[in-house]
């Protein structure tokens, strides 16, 4: 009965999301107040109809209901609880519906704090919403069924993914469709302003905390995937540039030169038309990478294995969306008015740079990550994009990005002094060549970890140069000092931080790229293994029952007397292995132990790593993140943008000026 009332609920959902689009849109085509004040309590309802429908399928996994296919397929009955819970989008057909729900999320949000938003352009974004929620749960209900019953039920379930059985993937998924689907709000702002005819600085600030929480989301959910491949794969990396790993990249690389791109909306009232297209860009590959992930086009531990027909419904879903509000843009962003006027050398212009650089890099990713399926389409040909290609396309687009990252912040709006922020930035030049040159003349480093340790010292630097510089610390009373930083805005933290982030996340990402050690060997009880100047000790190996698997136990005895685990699990219900590596974290770098295949009666494959300062990337990670959710808190972005000027409210689309 509950597996009805959830798929009653989904049906339910769609009807009022197809009225969510239809009467608010109406209404605001002909003005009138009353049919657009009906987009609210549409967006409500449907997200009360989907957390019902999405609750009822979590009480069939929970109670292991097996005579819901997607529960079949999906869990067992000596499954741990987390992971029965997780199961629910461990699989296509529950991750869409987490999807939908996080949708109408987001939709349900602008309809409760969008008090400050013209109700024309609230209803037509909450309209735009619905719209997109109308495709999905179409796709939903006639592709992908959740409920579907299996009559008669088996006794047991086939268990989920042993790969998926882990907390770091219980919580990856639901972070990063909170990324994924909240650019769904900024495309939904997007499309309304151009049907609205107005983009304005009003418009940016309104846009700017949803474009921030969803890259917020997603920058987590990254790190979390990230993390998860780390130490549950047993290959010892943490970004493969593997093309789903790209698909959740590329709209993180789009929402960040989003979020710079309305800045200059919001201060200079400039670069309007720009911001509208990086808008529309973010979200359409968000859906890009929905289509790569559920289109069976890829072979990948982190996608759906499922038809191609569903992946064609997603493809002609993304065709839509982009054919349509990239003609609705074409038609309207000619008669944008362009706004205020600056010299290429101000802050206006460094956020430019960035801009294009990460748009570039961006466009480097997209077509590492699309030739080879374009090839293999059209000749049948199949070859595979790798490291070395972004090596050498996008690596060298970040040197100059992270220089100007450093520079950007010091310069003034309009009009800025570069000689005057270098200048300011003598210290962080100073000791960011110190640095490249100590790592390649005295330690005899590779080019490319001198200069990448040199760019993380000098966006470190710069970043304090520049919050010394806010507060005047050394040029004023320490108390005067202390005054004006406790005064500065949270957004000015914020971003302090996440760049203070980025700097910390390539210390670690050069560290575990250049100055890591691997140890590949047979190895017998007893055996001594010699890495990086520390020696582990092979202590054998032992048996194991855990809660649905069953485990071999390689025991490594390190120099201090602690012992080390690592697993090769088989579970009997799922028919699969899997490789848990032990991992003594530390801030200098992490020793990795992998237990491998048996190779006789006595000797072990065995790896050790020594992934050195490798901690690092997910503490840059950690500090983007934080950054995000510190601006967030900025009370000009939780109250949203103040009614607009009459000198602005006249800056529309297709105006007199």
């Amino acid at each position: 009965m509950i597996v009805e009332l959830g798929h009653l609920a989904l049906a339910a959902a769609l009807v009022v999301a197809v009225f969510q689009t239809v009467v608010p849109l109406y209404g605001a085509a002909r003005g009138d107040a009353t049919l657009m004040a009906l987009a609210r309590p549409a967006a409500m309802v449907q997200f009360a109809a989907l957390i019902l429908s999405f609750g009822a399928l979590t009480h069939a996994f929970v109670t292991s209901d097996f005579s819901v296919s997607n529960v079949v397929s999906n869990s067992h009955s000596l499954k741990p609880m987390i992971y029965k819970i997780s199961g629910v989008w461990g699989n296509h057909e529950g991750s869409m519906l987490l999807w939908v729900l996080i949708l109408a999320l987001f939709g349900a949000a602008v309809a409760a704090f969008g008090d400050n938003l013209p109700e024309s352009l609230r209803a037509r974004t909450i309209a735009i919403q619905g719209l997109i929620g109308v495709g999905f749960l179409t796709f939903i209900l006639f592709t992908s069924n959740p409920f579907e019953r299996v009559i008669p039920a088996p006794i047991d379930g086939q268990g989920l993914n042993p790969l998926l059985q882990d907390i770091g993937l219980a919580l990856h998924p639901p972070m990063l469709y909170l990324g994924y689907v909240g650019l769904s709000t900024t495309f939904s702002f997007a499309v309304a302003a151009l049907l609205e005819g107005r983009v304005d600085p009003s418009w940016a600030r309104w846009v700017r905390p949803w474009t921030l929480a969803a890259w917020v989301a997603l920058t987590a959910g990254i790190i979390l995937g990230s993390g998860w491949a780390y130490y549950e794969l047993g290959w010892g990396g943490w970004w493969f540039w593997d093309p789903v790993e790209n698909a959740s990249f590329l709209p993180w690389l789009a929402a960040t030169a989003l979020l710079h791109s309305a800045i200059v909306v919001e201060k200079r009232d400039a670069l309007k038309s720009w911001t509208i297209l990086l808008a529309l860009i973010a979200f359409a590959l968000s859906l890009l990478g929905t289509f790569l992930v559920r289109s069976g086009v890829l072979t990948s531990v982190h996608a759906f294995a499922v038809d191609p027909e569903r992946g064609m419904f997603i493809l002609v879903l993304l065709a839509i969306a982009v054919v349509g509000s990239f003609g609705l843009y074409a038609w309207r962003a000619p008669t944008m008015d362009g706004g205020g006027v600056f010299r290429p050398i101000s802050r206006e212009g460094g956020l430019v740079l960035n801009n294009l650089l990460t748009a570039t890099a961006a466009a480097t990713v997209l077509i590492g990550t699309l030739y080879p399926l374009a090839l293999e389409t059209v000749t049948g040909e199949k070859v595979s994009v790798g490291p070395p290609f972004y090596e050498a396309t996008f690596v060298p687009l970040m040197v100059p990005l992270i220089i100007a990252v450093g520079i950007g912040p010091m310069l003034a709006w309009k009009r800025g002094d570069l000689a005057g922020a270098m200048h300011n930035l003598w210290a962080a030049a100073i000791i960011a060549i110190s640095v490249g040159l100590a790592l390649a003349w005295l330690k005899g480093a590779p080019v490319g970890a001198a200069l990448g340790m040199a760019l993380a010292a000098w966006l470190a630097i710069a970043v304090l140069t520049e919050w010394a510089d806010r507060i005047r610390l050394f040029r004023v009373p320490f108390a005067n000092a202390w005054s004006r930083a406790a005064g500065l805005p949270r957004s000015a933290y914020g971003m302090s931080i996440a760049h203070l982030g980025l700097a910390v996340f390539i210390v670690g990402a050069v560290g575990e790229t250049y100055f890591s050690h691997e140890v590949v060997r047979y190895a017998s009880r007893g055996d001594r293994i010699e890495i990086a100047g520390r020696t582990v000790v092979f202590d054998g190996v032992s048996e194991r029952a855990g809660p649905n698997f069953n485990a071999q136990v390689g025991i490594f005895v390190l120099e201090n007397g602690d012992r080390l685990e690592s697993e090769r699990r088989f579970y009997p219900a799922e028919g699969q292995q899997t490789t848990e590596a032990a991992i003594r974290v530390g801030p200098a770098g992490d020793l990795y132990a992998v237990l491998g295949e048996p190779a006789d009666g006595e000797n072990w494959t065995i790896r050790i790593y020594y992934k050195t300062l490798v901690v690092w990337i997910w503490i840059g990670g950690f500090l983007m993140s934080l950054g995000g959710l510190v601006s967030l808190a900025d009370r000009r972005l939780r109250v949203g943008a103040p009614a607009p000027r009459r000198r602005v409210a006249e800056a529309a689309v297709g105006g007199d000026d």
